[in-house]
């Protein structure tokens, strides 16, 4: 989690108005590429939905959570579980035996086995079993005067239908929280992922469009990439204080993705503070941080492409603005310019395909394709970079 959160406020307001909804009529998605701050946001919202007297289940949707409609309802009912782990729903009184001896209050309270003995005692498809059980959990938490339940689920673009298999756990977790909030249970879904997940989802389902609301986090602007880096050492004794120069300098080479922000930062302070216990000049060289972000960020991804998957993405990172969006036709026209061996159309389509399901790049809902990795075009254009200068030693 980073010290300050700039920039994101609102989003939070967004979320506040959310939290406010007596019939669940939206929920939320966060979506945007990797390195905005889906999840530390999603991190923010949980004590303040737990402040407004909302229970909070959360957790990350692997791969693994949709493979069957059986492993889904297992997820939800391990989630609500653990969240309404101090609902009261049955007291006893037992009397106490001998002279003078008071009785014993009992009190039952939502265990994973009473919600999986409701689940295998309803009759009924898988749908039918997980709504039974939810509705009885908000009979339960609303007499407790709590304002509802959110389940909250990080990476969620993993999920996904099975037709081959006659196995659907999306579509039946959207089938799911669609009736049962018509039947004003105050169950709220907030979904977070990559930019693929809300398509995928419209795709499933086309009521979905109807059943979010879709928050897409960007970039931060300058203003709030400075509060980003200078706001959590205003409060602190940091011998450290980076010139406004350097902070520029920060600002523009993490262009406002708030993971390089922290991840160049960090890198800043520890490098600088050695310095300056050694007695040296604090001074960080930007490019040294620059060669390390490559390494630890994007290198493994590049490792995991083909020779030939490289050409291609050599030719988007060539394109003027390759960190945005980008058409087969246009990547199509720049092979030409850059290679000997140029892309056909149908070639470009396929190869994007493979790259999409590596999560390299993803296609919007306007039919363009981005990179799913944000500024991958700058670290590609490093990579060329980098080669000739090896080509030209050599010689």
């Amino acid at each position: 989690m980073p010290p300050y959160l700039a920039g994101r406020d609102e989003e939070k307001r967004e979320f506040h108005r959310l939290l406010k909804q007596e019939t669940i009529l939206e929920n939320l998605i966060l979506t945007g590429l990797r390195g905005v701050g889906k999840t530390v946001l999603l991190e923010t919202f949980k004590p303040e939905a737990q402040g407004a007297r909302w229970l909070w289940a959360g957790a990350d949707l692997s791969e693994s959570t949709s493979v069957s409609e059986e492993h889904m309802a297992t997820r939800l009912l391990t989630d609500l579980a653990i969240a309404a782990a101090n609902v009261v729903v049955a007291t006893d009184e037992k009397s106490a035996i001998g002279f003078g001896a008071k009785s014993k209050v009992i009190r039952h309270k939502i265990t994973y086995d009473l919600l999986r003995h409701i689940y295998d005692t309803t009759p009924g498809l898988i749908s039918d079993k997980l709504k039974a059980v939810l509705e009885f959990s908000w009979a339960h938490i609303a007499r407790h005067k709590l304002h509802g339940l959110i389940f909250a689920y990080d990476e969620a673009q993993n999920m996904s239908d099975h037709p081959v298999k006659d196995q659907f756990p999306l579509s039946l977790l959207l089938d799911v929280f669609q009736s049962i909030q018509r039947k004003d249970v105050r169950f709220m879904l907030i979904l977070t992922g990559l930019p693929t997940l809300f398509p995928k989802l419209v795709e499933t389902r086309t009521f979905t469009e109807r059943m979010f609301r879709v928050v897409v986090l960007g970039r931060l602007s300058k203003p709030a990439s400075r509060d980003a880096i200078l706001r959590p050492i205003q409060d602190t004794s940091c011998p450290l204080t980076p010139s406004d120069l350097y902070v520029n300098d920060i600002v523009k080479a993490s262009a406002g993705y708030p993971y390089f922000i922290q991840f160049i930062c960090r890198e800043v302070y520890d490098i600088g503070l050695h310095k300056l216990e050694t007695g040296a000049a604090p001074i960080v060289p930007m490019q040294d941080i620059i060669r390390k972000l490559d390494v630890d960020f994007f290198a493994g991804r590049w490792a995991r492409v083909t020779e030939r998957q490289r050409d291609l993405l050599t030719v988007i990172a060539y394109l003027r603005d390759s960190d945005e969006e980008f058409t087969v036709q246009e990547i199509v026209d720049n092979s030409r310019r850059y290679l000997e061996r140029p892309f056909s159309a149908s070639h470009v389509n396929q190869m994007l395909v493979t790259l999409a399901s590596a999560g390299i790049v993803y296609k919007n809902r306007h039919g363009r394709y981005s990179f799913a990795v944000p500024l991958f075009g700058q670290f590609i254009l490093r990579q060329q970079r980098a080669a000739v200068r090896a080509k030209e030693i050599r010689r």
